[in-house]
């Protein structure tokens, strides 16, 4: 079945007692056992039921099973946000003297997890251009445990020839992770392109329009475990799913970063309308930023679908002729930018990104508000850019809203 079809017709674990269509909020911090003996089994992982809502809940469950008939692996584990899953991945992987190399253009909390946050606990972050493949290799070393990256970078629209780099990173024996937040995995197949642990921000697509926080991490069970000193250890006992079985039965727990029941419910309906509402969003979004390049003003714009873009040719390699609903485009100031903010009158002035309604943000004023000026220029954040997440509004009625803004 196609993954539309798929999404809509995976099965409970358990028949419902009512037959209800749409999977119960188990909304319980506990679960009862008949015996001790069951109990043990439960705890210790040997057995599938559940223990505690902050370790599996049925509704959590249910979501993460229609995630993995998708995307064709039983290694998939939810998480209350997308920056707590790439945290967890990340400390699953890293220790004191490792290092994870990745690029300066990450998101803002992703760059200061790797710059601030992990360099305190000894995992030294190199950054480096991800582009270059001769680069990446003199970053890379006996000690770099981890390769990030956002696929598609936010706001510098940067795109990675994935199939080069996971080359690359599988002659060095290094695990390639990656954002993959702004393609959902039913227009993106991430397995085919070498990735090995693959990362979902769920508050964006698929929460069915900003209804929620959530994340996704899926392990795709195709790196070599063994070669990793940290986890190698675990092979003897779990195989090749090591890292899944550290991140589930440990990391997951001791950071307290499961997903609700109530988050969970609302992502699965999600599911359910994830293909119509990207594809509305992204046709819309490519007509826009084409419009825009002709409008008075616009001194640029930054979208990987236009043909005028540098990353034009490996973006529709990989993505098609839609990469993604988000685009940025330039004015010729900060006062300009902000002065066009200011005259939006339906487009949202909001962060967050695929949202139902259309959003607009001056990204070097907020999201990297706090980083100093020489740290924003490494990273190549312009104080003349706006970035636009597009929704599911009709396009001339936010191209006439960009236009007056402009005037």
């Amino acid at each position: 079945m196609k993954d539309e079809t798929t999404i809509l017709h995976t099965p409970y674990a358990q028949s419902d007692a009512y037959g209800a269509l749409n999977m119960p909020i188990y909304h319980t911090a506990a679960y009862e056992f008949t015996t001790a003996a069951q109990m043990e089994l439960a705890f210790t992982g040997r057995s599938p039921e559940h223990v505690y809502s902050r370790v599996s809940n049925p509704t959590v469950r249910y979501f993460e099973d229609r995630v993995k008939a998708i995307v064709g692996t039983p290694y998939v584990l939810a998480f209350n946000s997308g920056m707590s899953a790439i945290t967890a991945a990340l400390v699953v992987l890293g220790s004191a003297g490792a290092n994870i190399v990745t690029s300066p253009h990450l998101f803002g909390n992703t760059y200061s997890l790797m710059a601030n946050t992990l360099r305190f606990f000894g995992v030294e972050a190199r950054f480096c251009d991800l582009t270059d493949m001769d680069e990446v290799s003199k970053h890379i070393d006996n000690h770099t445990c981890a390769v990030f990256l956002e696929v598609i970078t936010n706001p510098q629209m940067e795109v990675v020839n994935l199939k080069t780099l996971s080359a690359l990173c599988k002659q060095h024996g290094v695990p390639l992770i990656a954002d993959t937040t702004i393609i959902p995995f039913t227009a993106f197949k991430a397995k085919d392109y070498g990735i090995n642990i693959e990362i979902v921000s769920t508050t964006k697509y698929i929460s069915g329009g900003a209804t929620s926080l959530g994340g996704l991490l899926i392990d795709y069970n195709t790196f070599d475990w063994q070669v990793s000193p940290k986890l190698s250890p675990l092979i003897l006992n779990n195989g090749n799913s090591a890292f899944f079985t550290k991140l589930s039965m440990e990391v997951h727990r001791n950071l307290g970063v499961f997903m609700t029941a109530e988050t969970a419910h609302l992502q699965t309906l999600g599911l359910e309308t994830l293909s119509l509402r990207y594809d509305r969003a992204c046709t819309t979004c490519k007509a826009l930023s084409e419009r825009l390049q002709n409008v008075k003003n616009v001194v640029s714009v930054n979208y990987p679908g236009l043909k005028s873009h540098p990353y034009y040719a490996v973006s529709k390699q990989q993505f098609g002729d839609y990469p993604g609903a988000m685009f940025t485009f330039d004015l010729k100031d900060r006062a300009a930018a902000f002065q066009f903010i200011d005259r939006l009158k339906l487009i949202r002035r909001a962060t967050n990104l695929f949202d139902n309604k259309t959003l607009a943000i001056h990204p070097a004023s907020t999201i990297f508000g706090t980083f100093t000026e020489e740290t924003r220029q490494q990273m190549n954040i312009s104080q003349n850019t706006i970035r636009m997440s597009i929704g599911l509004e009709d396009v001339d009625d936010l191209f006439n809203d960009i236009a007056q803004a402009l005037q």
